[in-house]
Formats: structure tokens, C-alpha cells, sequence
């Protein structure tokens, strides 16, 4: 056998066994690159649309549930300032003989009840200006919790209960009442400009 031949042999076979290798090894990096590529190259937009791709419903139940719960509050200051004021009224005319407001006419009140309506009507009075204001703001402060950005809703409610109040007594109502609805209104600016603060009005 001849050793050179052997050789030969052995050597064009390693030869060919080895660029075998070396290309298949090439097809692999080749592969593994492209499908890295694949991977580490993937569009975009794709990704954030995946992230950002969320779609937002409103909460429709909520929202109406939150409106309902605002229109009751106004809607029970509103009737509560309505019977307030009606009541204010009813007191100042048993004090001062003053029926001209109610619908049937003279009203004859005796000296006992005359009396204290006039108490009741006076400066510290239950139903004087100053503690009739201060509970409608006690109200309106406990229907919002003494939340400021909720005080524009109150403002609105109790303007509309004095309007009714005076629709229910066919007009105007007393000086008594009037002064009070000026009271309330001064009430709510110094609660929305902070010179008030609504513990004031919670601790009652």
C-alpha cells in the first residue's frame, strides 16, 4: 500500500469532512442570526399597539349613578330651603300680623303665639337670619362632605328652593326671608374662597 497514496486519501477526505462542517456550521449562524433578527427586529408598532392598544369604555352605570346621587343632594337641599324659608315666613307674619302673602286672607294670631313667633323671628332666634342660614349651610355642607368644587351645585339648589318658596307664597317673600337668602349667599362665597372652613358647619 502506498503510504503517499494513504495520504492523499486520508487528507482529501479530512479535507472534505471539515468544509462539510464549516458550511454546515455557516447554515446554522446563518439561521440562528436570521431568526434572531426576526426576533430582536419586530416592528414597532406592533409592540406599542399591544401596549397602547387597551380600548376605554366610560363606565356608563357609574356615571349615572354619581348623577342621580348629585341631583338627590340638590334636590333634597333645594326642598329643604323651600320648607325652611315657608316656615321663616309663616313665623314673621304670626309675629308682625303681616297674612297679606297668604292666599285667604286675614289670620287672626293670638298674643301667646304672637309672642313667640317674635321670639323665634328675633336676631338669635331659631328662626332669625343668622341660625336659618346657618342650617341650610350645615345641610349643604353635609350633603358634600365640604368638598369647595361642590359648592356651585348647592349655590344653584338653594337658589332654586328660594324661588319655589316664593312660588308657593305667590310672591315675594318677607324681609325676614330675604335678608336670610343674602346671608346664605355670603355664606357660600366665604366657604368658596376659603375664609370659612367647612368643620365649621360639619361640627353642628
Amino acid at each position: 500500500m502506498n503510504v503517499n497514496g494513504v495520504t492523499s486519501s486520508q487528507a482529501a477526505g479530512a479535507y472534505s469532512a471539515y468544509t462539510s462542517q464549516v458550511k454546515a456550521k455557516e447554515v446554522e449562524n446563518t439561521t440562528g442570526k436570521n431568526e434572531e433578527a426576526a426576533a430582536v427586529y419586530e416592528p414597532s408598532d406592533k409592540a406599542q399597539t399591544a401596549e397602547t392598544g387597551k380600548i376605554y369604555k366610560p363606565d356608563t352605570a357609574l356615571v349615572d349613578k354619581l348623577k342621580a346621587e348629585a341631583d338627590a343632594r340638590t334636590e333634597s337641599l333645594r326642598s329643604l330651603v323651600e320648607k325652611l324659608l315657608g316656615q321663616q315666613a309663616t313665623k314673621y307674619g304670626e309675629a308682625t300680623d303681616i297674612w297679606s302673602f297668604l292666599k285667604d286672607g286675614e289670620y287672626e294670631v293670638d298674643p301667646e303665639t304672637k309672642a313667640q313667633a317674635q321670639a323665634d323671628i328675633a336676631e338669635d332666634g331659631y328662626w332669625g337670619v343668622e341660625k336659618t342660614s346657618d342650617r341650610i349651610l350645615q345641610f349643604a355642607t353635609a350633603l358634600t362632605g365640604g368638598d369647595p368644587d361642590k359648592l356651585d351645585m348647592m349655590v344653584d339648589a338653594f337658589k332654586k328652593g328660594y324661588e319655589q318658596a316664593e312660588k308657593t307664597w305667590g310672591g315675594e317673600l318677607p324681609e325676614i326671608s330675604q335678608k336670610t337668602y343674602d346671608a346664605v349667599l355670603e355664606k357660600f362665597d366665604k366657604l368658596k374662597n376659603g375664609e370659612t372652613d367647612p368643620s365649621q358647619y360639619l361640627a353642628q
